[in-house]
């Protein structure tokens, strides 16, 4: 099973529980229709995996997320996510109608930073992702349809969240492409403080 580290140990996520079109600029540029409810689809464990790939076969999008880690059915740790998309398949697949686990749960799917322990406010949660010293992303919690407390309370009216398992909020506006030899850079903010931030250049 693959973990992550939070606070100094590693943990062990059963599952990642991801949460779509929670910004309306982020649904306007994909030409997406804002959602009448959340939506909410999950990853696998084995989409966790520490480096950033780009595949040459199929064009990869990064979504820079804020996301949490869950302990006793609260948030209590926070940290950078990034949701690895196929989209063109994923494409394919909602013209069809049909579940995007191909495009979004596949193994190097999922990419965090470390986490960090967090309780409390998270309406002054800032994200931002730097992509070779440019900031390509920038979003907030006060920017979201659905703020944090609501999406646990959603998917714990169907799905147990297990100690360890990780909540990712959503992205912001500036999704593209992840190109080899990129350098990326994420971070949160609790207002102007940094609280995390993770490097990776995309093999």
């Amino acid at each position: 099973m693959k973990t992550v580290n939070f606070n100094g140990r590693e943990i062990t996520p059963s599952k990642i529980v991801c949460i779509g079109r929670n910004y309306v600029e982020h649904i306007e540029e994909l030409g997406n229709e804002i959602p009448s409810s959340m939506v909410i689809f999950m990853k696998p464990n084995s989409s966790i995996k520490s480096k950033l790939l780009a595949y040459k076969n199929e064009p990869i999008h990064y979504e820079g997320e804020i996301s949490f880690v869950i302990l006793d059915g609260k948030i209590s740790g926070v940290g950078f996510g990034l949701d690895l998309t196929k989209r063109g398949l994923q494409s394919k697949l909602k013209e069809k109608g049909l579940p995007w686990e191909r495009a979004k749960a596949f193994d190097g799917a999922s990419v965090f930073s470390d986490f960090i322990k967090f309780s409390g406010d998270t309406d002054s949660l800032h994200v931002k992702l730097f992509i070779n010293g440019t900031l390509i992303q920038n979003g907030s919690v006060s920017h979201m349809l659905y703020k944090p407390e609501e999406m646990l309370k959603e998917i714990e009216s169907f799905s147990t969240l297990e100690d360890g398992d990780i909540v990712m909020s959503g992205t912001p506006k500036g999704v593209g492409i992840v190109k080899s030899g990129d350098k990326f850079l994420g971070q949160i903010f609790k207002d102007d403080k940094l609280l995390v931030e993770k490097k990776w250049v995309a093999k």
